[in-house]
C-alpha cells in the first residue's frame, strides 16, 4: 500500500519520458502515473521484464542508447509523436544522465531537462573529485587511496587496512568496459588480490581512476541513504533519508538498497545542504552513506546526480517525487505546496523483496520488528507491485522474479538474520 500525496495542479500535457529499464526507470513512470495520471515513454536498450506489458508506460527499444547521437535522434523523434506536451526527460542511471546532459544543446528545445550542466556533474560523479570537495567542506568521507588504474602497478595502501572497498572513480566510463567478475563494487582481502583487480580492470581498457576506501565494518544496515531537491536558485528545499535495512547482493546491483526506512537526520542533512549548496546544485541529487560504530560517524560514499534506483522510497514515504518537477519546470510554481514539511516526516518501509525474504536477512533483532510492524500496519511499499498494472503476463512475470529473489540471495548473500 503506498502512501498517495496526490497532484496539487493538474497537469494534463505532461509527457515523461525516461532513459533505462531497471527498477529506477520503472519507479519514475509509477510516480508519474501515481501523480498524473500519465504514460511515461521509457527508452532501454532491451524490453526487460520490469518494463514490458505494463499499462503504466510505453516501452521503446532503443539499442544503441550508448550511443549520444542515437540516443538524440530516438529522443527527437519520440517527441514528434508526442506534440503539443510538455516533456520532461529523465535518466535512471549515471551514464543516462550523462548523454542527456552531454547533449542538452540538441534536445532542450524539445525536453525540459531538469539536470546540472557538464562542469557541475564532473565535480561530483568522479568520486575523486567529490572526496576532495568533502575534505574542503568539513564533509565525513573515509580514508581513501586514488589509483590511475591506466599507469599501472598498484597504489600504495599503507593508511588502510585489508580489507578493503575498491570501485570506480567514473561510474560512466566504467559502464562501457567488460572483464571477467566485474562488479559495481569489490571487497578486496589482500594487497594481492587488489593487484589482481586493478590488472583486469585495466585490460578492459578503461581509462579513469580507482577508488580504494576503508572499509567500513558492519552489516547492509549500516547503510544510509539521502535524497536532496535543490531549485533552480540552488536552494535545497527537500530531504529523504532512509535507513537501509538490505541491499542487493548479484554482482551487477551489488550495494543497491533492497530494504530501506524512511525517516530524518538533521545533523546528516545539514552536511548535504552545505555540499549542494556550495555548489550551486539544482535538481534531485542523491547520497550513498554509511554509519560507523568505530567513532559514530556517517560517512559520505558518493553523490549520484539523479534519483536513485531506489528512488521510490521517497514517493512511498510521502512525497511524491515527479511533482517536484512539475510544479517547479511545467507550472512555474514553487517545488513544494505552500506548508509542506521539507523532509520525509513518518517511517515507511520501502522493499523490491518479499517481506518475509527480506526479515530473514536483516540480522538485527529490533530492525526486524520494526519491519514486521510496518508491514502489519500497512506502511510498505514494493514499486513493483501496483493496483494499475492489471496484465496477466506483467504479474506473472513478477511473481516468477519475487520467487527467484530468494535463490538469488541464496547463492549470493547466503546467511540469514534468523
Amino acid at each position: 500500500m503506498t502512501r498517495r500525496t496526490g497532484a496539487q495542479v493538474p497537469a494534463p500535457r505532461l509527457q515523461p519520458v525516461v532513459l533505462g529499464g531497471d527498477v529506477g526507470a520503472y519507479s519514475l513512470a509509477r510516480t508519474f502515473h501515481e501523480a498524473y495520471g500519465v504514460r511515461s515513454v521509457v527508452v532501454s536498450s532491451v524490453s526487460t521484464g520490469l518494463v514490458r506489458h505494463s499499462r503504466i508506460l510505453e516501452n521503446v527499444v532503443e539499442p544503441g542508447i550508448d550511443d549520444g547521437p542515437t540516443v538524440v535522434r530516438r529522443l527527437r523523434a519520440i517527441a514528434e509523436q508526442h506534440p503539443g506536451t510538455d516533456r520532461v526527460l529523465l535518466g535512471s542511471a549515471d551514464w543516462l544522465v550523462r548523454t542527456i546532459v552531454e547533449n542538452r544543446a540538441q534536445l532542450e528545445d524539445l525536453y525540459t531537462i531538469p539536470y546540472v550542466d557538464v562542469a557541475t556533474l564532473d565535480k561530483v560523479t568522479d568520486k575523486v573529485l567529490f572526496g576532495e570537495l568533502c575534505a574542503e567542506l568539513g564533509i565525513d568521507h573515509p580514508a581513501t587511496v586514488v589509483h590511475d588504474v591506466q599507469a599501472g602497478g598498484t597504489p600504495d595502501t599503507s593508511a588502510l587496512r585489508f580489507p578493503v572497498i575498491a570501485k570506480a572513480a567514473d561510474t560512466a566510463a566504467y559502464h562501457l568496459v567488460e572483464f571477467a567478475g566485474k562488479k559495481k563494487v569489490f571487497t578486496v582481502d589482500t594487497p594481492a588480490e587488489l593487484a589482481d583487480l586493478l590488472a583486469r580492470v585495466q585490460a578492459s581498457g578503461y581509462q579513469g581512476r580507482f577508488v580504494v576506501q576503508d572499509l567500513i565494518p558492519g552489516d547492509d544496515s549500516g547503510m544510509r541513504i539521502l535524497t536532496c531537491y535543490s531549485d533552480a536558485e540552488g536552494r535545497v528545499r527537500f530531504s529523504g533519508f532512509g535507513h537501509v535495512l538490505l541491499e542487493e547482493h548479484t554482482p551487477g546491483a551489488l550495494g543497491n538498497p533492497a530494504g530501506i526506512v524512511t525517516g530524518h537526520d538533521e545533523q546528516i542533512v545539514a552536511q548535504a545542504v552545505r555540499l549542494l549548496e556550495h555548489l550551486g546544485w539544482t535538481g534531485y541529487a542523491n547520497f550513498d552513506l554509511k554509519f560507523d560504530p568505530r567513532d559514530g560517524r556517517t560517512v559520505f560514499f558518493e553523490l549520484n546526480p539523479r534519483l536513485g534506483r531506489s528512488n521510490f522510497y521517497l514517493t512511498a514515504g510521502g512525497r511524491n517525487t515527479a511533482e517536484l518537477y512539475v510544479r517547479e519546470h511545467v507550472q512555474g510554481l514553487p517545488p513544494l505546496p505552500e506548508g509542506a514539511p521539507d523532509h520525509l516526516t513518518e517511517p515507511h518501509l520501502y522493499t523490491v523483496l518479499p517481506r518475509w525474504l527480506l526479515r530473514r536477512y536483516v540480522a538485527d533483532p529490533a530492525l526486524r520488528a520494526r519491519t514486521r510492524a510496518l508491514g502489519r500496519a500497512h506502511r510498505a511499499t514494493n514499486p513493483l507491485w501496483y493496483r494499475a498494472e492489471v496484465d496477466p503476463r506483467r504479474l506473472a512475470y513478477l511473481a516468477v522474479a519475487q520467487a527467484n529473489q530468494v535463490r538469488k540471495y541464496r547463492r549470493y548473500y547466503p546467511r540469514g538474520g534468523a
